[in-house]
């Protein structure tokens, strides 16, 4: 029995004319579960991320998601969809270090300083990737605040860092990783709390649990920027570097404060937070890859440092 001339062709015109970009687009859609948040990650806008969704769709014929008013679930095809855009980037970024050639094995140790709670599949899929690549390299990862990584590094202590860079420095150069959007929440125990409808004017008066570094001048500064424009008038009651603490601290009650959204969707299903406006959120602050322009690294570290980099660079093509 011959085979249907339209299915072959079919099949042939996915083959030869599917776009890369609209797999790359859709790939950071199933893995983020958020146009926005997908949006976010690539650096483009929502309505660039949903025209692309649809153009895929359009490719190949069958609908990819279920939409579910803000949510969504990704159809059966969907997810065969995503397994195959997850297989086919992890041969892409796998390219780099296939055309240089088998090289000499790299021996050494990478000192990473980094911010807590980076949740970013690049950072994932790249840390997987270079280990299987050169397994004989030590990695030494140090959690602290990103204005001490910024010291650190103009200090030359460490290899790279990754963390929040409100401005350029000098010495050290920056390469965008992933965006965080922040949004207000309160904890379970707040009065606020279950109270939908809420208008931003409810909030103005509101008490804070705020970053350190959420004042003018800090890495977090659009968060105080916002707040000083909107007119917010509570006070700052309780204060930390870490995100485990403000997080603890908006649950006990403490006061509102701001989260990164992709961090707390748990918290949420739990009914341990509640979303306050405004609806769009607050402010998207980027983490970067950061490292000194001047220090002179060892094999080990130039290697993680520009395969690092390929990789960023990679999805942001």
């Amino acid at each position: 029995m011959s085979e249907v001339p339209g299915a072959w062709q079919g099949r042939r015109f996915l083959k030869d004319r599917l776009d890369w970009n609209l797999l790359r687009t859709y790939l950071a859609i199933g893995q983020e579960r958020s146009i926005s948040r997908a949006a976010a990650r690539l650096y483009v806008t929502q309505s660039a991320v949903s025209q692309s969704l649809k153009r895929l769709e359009e490719q190949l014929d069958c609908p990819l998601i279920l939409r579910r008013g803000p949510r969504f679930d990704l159809t059966q095809a969907g997810e065969e969809v995503l397994a195959i855009a997850q297989e086919i980037y992890g041969n892409v970024s796998r390219l780099g270090m296939a055309v240089e050639g088998v090289e000499e094995d790299v021996v050494g140790k990478v000192r990473v300083l980094s911010i807590s709670q980076v949740q970013s599949a690049l950072y994932d899929e790249f840390l997987a990737d270079f280990h299987c690549l050169h397994p004989r390299v030590e990695l030494e990862v140090e959690v602290m605040r990103s204005s001490d990584i910024q010291s650190s590094l103009n200090q030359k202590t460490a290899s790279v860092g990754v963390g929040l860079s409100r401005f350029a420095h000098t010495k050290l150069e920056r390469l965008p990783l992933m965006r965080q959007r922040y949004a207000f929440f309160c904890g379970k125990r707040h009065r606020l709390f279950g109270q939908r409808r809420l208008s931003l004017e409810a909030l103005l008066g509101e008490n804070f649990v705020s970053f350190t570094s959420d004042q003018i001048g800090g890495n977090l500064s659009p968060l105080t920027v916002f707040r000083d424009q909107q007119g917010f008038t509570g006070k700052i009651v309780a204060s930390s570097s870490s995100f485990e603490e403000i997080r603890r601290l908006i649950i006990a009650g403490y006061g509102i404060g701001c989260l990164p959204e992709h961090l707390v969707d748990i918290d949420l299903h739990n009914g341990l937070i509640w979303r306050l406006p405004p609806a769009e959120g607050v402010a998207d602050v980027d983490v970067f890859l950061m490292w000194n322009r001047e220090q002179r690294m060892t094999r080990a570290e130039a290697v993680f440092l520009e395969s690092f980099r390929r990789a960023i660079e990679l999805q942001n093509i």
